[in-house]
């Protein structure tokens, strides 16, 4: 969301102890048409100047900043801002499909049809006579009728190879290269688990993780730059894959450990102007003391979090 939308959104939600305030009451269908004449008339010929300005690419950084947004509103426990920062992602999709109407290319009509249709088609254990005894038969399911989807389509227009000639069809398609690098990887070994594909258990990953620990040691002492890039990346790999195992975004993991580890860098220069000092002056053993400080501060802060956990399973 822009600066300039961002500095208005107080202004456009009231909040009570943390839950959405009741407004008007309309159905979904009536408040989503209003949000699309809203778009619309910010895009129009005498509507907001940035809007109009807007296109797919300029939209992109927006269309990810909402969705990580939202993954911190969902964290929260903040039933209003988590509210709050869905409607701004809506809001994306609503602007993206503008943009499209007015180029004549697809409306939000059709966005709207296709994920319906979608939901139906892919899920006959509930609109069809097909069974599934478990989620996971689910997900094969689910993962044969893309493919069959994808080969359809594909045979039916002419392919980059030539004309007539049908694209080769992988189970892994639909993995956008675009995703971060963790979750193209969680992503890949998903599907290729659903088809099984897959260690038997977490500890062949814990194995494998090992093994490839090992390799970019070696690799390290031969001072080989591109085998250790590539080491490095099989080892990330593998703990991506025990992410998995353990049914752990690892996105939403690291993103965590990174706040860990901000907070408790920023506790250390904290620590460091109570004793009249600046960190980066400090030496080496200072710092991890310092280091060893802000955990166990951080940890005791926790104690009572943790408790209420245990008391509530």
């Amino acid at each position: 969301m822009p600066t300039r939308q961002k500095q208005t959104k107080k202004k456009r939600k009231s909040r009570r102890n943390g839950k959405p305030v009741k407004q008007k009451q309309l159905t979904p269908g009536q408040w989503f048409e209003k949000l699309v004449a809203v778009q619309a008339r910010l895009r129009a010929a005498n509507g907001c100047p940035w809007d109009r300005e807007q296109t797919h690419q300029s939209l992109r950084t927006y269309l990810i900043e909402e969705a990580y947004e939202v993954l911190e509103a969902l964290e929260s426990g903040n039933d209003a801002k988590f509210a709050e920062e869905m409607g701004d992602l809506l809001l994306q999709i609503v602007f993206h499909s503008q943009i499209a109407r007015e180029e004549g290319r697809f409306t939000l009509s059709e966005v709207i049809r296709e994920i319906h249709d979608k939901m139906i088609r892919r899920q006959p254990h509930v609109f069809g006579k097909t069974r599934a005894k478990d989620s996971a038969e689910v997900l094969r399911n689910w993962e044969q009728i893309k493919a069959e989807e994808r080969r359809s389509s594909d045979n039916t227009g002419a392919s980059k190879a030539g004309e007539g000639v049908p694209k080769e069809v992988s189970l892994l398609d639909g993995v956008s290269r675009a995703l971060p690098a963790t979750l193209e990887g969680f992503q890949l070994t998903r599907k290729a688990s659903r088809v099984g594909f897959d260690w038997e258990d977490a500890d062949g990953v814990f194995e494998k993780l090992r093994e490839e620990t090992e390799e970019l040691k070696k690799a390290s002492r031969d001072q080989n730059q591109l085998k250790m890039e590539e080491e490095l990346g099989d080892l990330l790999f593998a703990a991506v894959n025990l992410s998995r195992f353990f049914k752990i975004d690892p996105e939403i993991a690291l993103k965590k450990a990174n706040a860990k580890f901000s907070r408790r860098f920023r506790a250390m220069e904290r620590l460091a102007r109570k004793n009249g000092r600046e960190f980066n002056d400090l030496p080496r053993e200072q710092m991890e003391t310092f280091w060893d400080a802000a955990k166990k501060t951080e940890r005791k802060a926790r104690l009572p979090e943790m408790s209420g956990a245990r008391t509530k399973q």
